[in-house]
């Protein structure tokens, strides 16, 4: 069982620069060194050199983290400071990594009309059994970008509130967003609390730069574009 120190390698004695935690939370992930993530992969060091000063030493045994990637259990164990643990999770943090660049990137779908909408979402939403408010976020090309259900239940202009909407699109650096719901008994005919959510919605985006492009609405084998309709004149 490894042992946390508190003499002077306790955390408050350890220059900024060598506490990768409090930087990632600061500047971002992005914005660390190789030793500064393995750091906060290895956690604790020992009673004579930090987390940081451990990364470092294995950075400089190895070579770089694919250097590390390709050591054998034993040899990480080989290292002063490396228990099985610790060498097994670093194992396995960085196949993670390994197997995210490998794996191919999805295609992503692209908007151009409503009827796109409906092809892509009537088959996850027209046989639901309680009312979904979804959202699609899209990039600069119209390319859908991510999908959240913001909602379940009946559509309420109190409840589907603006900033829920837009928290995730915010989030995603989105260009613009689609909203959907659905009505169970399959008839997608809009009513007022529909429209209404709508234009608060729309006035929303065009207050914040992100763009709703249009409300579906998906029944039975049948949708409602509140565009097409002509609610977002």
């Amino acid at each position: 069982m490894e042992i946390i120190s508190c003499n002077k390698w306790s955390m408050k004695n350890v220059p900024m620069y060598e506490r990768p935690r409090e930087r990632l939370l600061h500047k971002g992930a992005g914005q660390l060194a190789d030793a500064e993530l393995l750091a906060i992969l290895l956690r604790t060091g020992s009673e004579k050199e930090t987390a940081f000063d451990l990364a470092q030493r294995l950075l400089s045994v190895f070579g770089d983290l694919q250097g590390i990637v390709q050591a054998s259990h034993e040899e990480l164990r080989r290292i002063k400071g490396i228990g099985p643990v610790k060498a097994v999770e670093l194992h396995a943090a960085l196949e993670l990594g390994r197997r995210l660049v490998q794996r191919p990137q999805k295609r992503r779908v692209a908007i151009r009309l409503p009827r796109d909408v409906a092809e892509l979402m009537m088959p996850e939403m027209q046989h639901l059994t309680q009312e979904h408010f979804v959202c699609l976020y899209l990039n600069t090309k119209n390319q859908v970008i991510g999908k959240q259900t913001v909602f379940v239940g009946s559509l309420d202009a109190s409840i589907v509130h603006p900033r829920e909407v837009f928290k995730e699109a915010i989030k995603r650096s989105s260009a613009s967003i689609i909203c959907l719901h659905n009505h169970p008994s399959g008839d997608p005919t809009p009513s007022r609390e529909d429209i209404a959510v709508t234009r608060t919605l729309r006035e929303a985006g065009d207050l914040i730069g992100i763009a709703l492009l249009d409300h579906v609405i998906i029944g039975d084998g049948r949708y409602v574009s509140l565009k097409e309709q002509g609610y977002f004149h």
